[in-house]
């Protein structure tokens, strides 16, 4: 599997007109420990995980790989964006090769609502299409998951399929790469 692009991980610090996008940080870990054992976050993840495992198997610096992006709204985390690899081994493609990425983003309840999630997921889309220009990336969600639904819509993603999993309606979309493939 291919690194998410050129350099180093994490990459230089990037502000949106609201939002700090950073690598994680030891001051993060509460944050992540709050953001998977939230039951509101959770519902269409597959659900919390105890807090009390969290608080046990949480690294001291959580989220320390690249793609993960915190997302740090006046110096708190307020949730992640991620960009995973898709190699031959994942599941549903939108290229022969499979190759591109994958979005994943999870906010804390209390910065719902307010557009985080776009702004944060648009910058992170922004930064790979430079990264890496001719790479499509993809997104699933849940059909039941109306927000996800609004946000993949917005930043300008298109139904490839539904399907079912997990007991549920899953909808995959892809996002094309900002360069046609040569």
């Amino acid at each position: 599997m291919s690194e998410l692009g050129p350099g180093v991980w994490p990459p230089a610090p990037t502000r949106t007109e609201r939002l700090l996008l950073r690598g994680s940080e030891a001051r993060d870990r509460a944050a992540f420990v709050e953001l998977f054992a939230s039951p509101e976050v959770g519902a269409y993840t597959g659900g919390p995980r105890p807090r009390e495992e969290l608080e046990r198997v949480m690294p001291e610096v959580p989220g320390r790989r690249p793609g993960c992006f915190v997302i740090d709204l006046d110096g708190a985390m307020i949730g992640m964006v991620t960009l995973d690899r898709r190699d031959a081994e994942s599941p549903r493609h939108v290229r022969p090769d499979a190759e591109g990425a994958e979005l994943g983003y999870m906010f804390l309840p209390q910065a719902w609502g307010r557009g985080y999630a776009a702004e944060a997921c648009a910058a992170v889309l922004d930064w790979f299409a430079g990264a890496s220009p001719r790479e499509p990336v993809v997104l699933r969600t849940q059909t039941a998951n109306a927000r996800a639904m609004r946000v993949a819509a917005k930043l300008g993603f298109s139904e490839v399929e539904r399907y079912e999993d997990y007991g549920a309606e899953q909808w995959f979309g892809v996002r094309p790469s900002a360069t046609p493939p040569r």
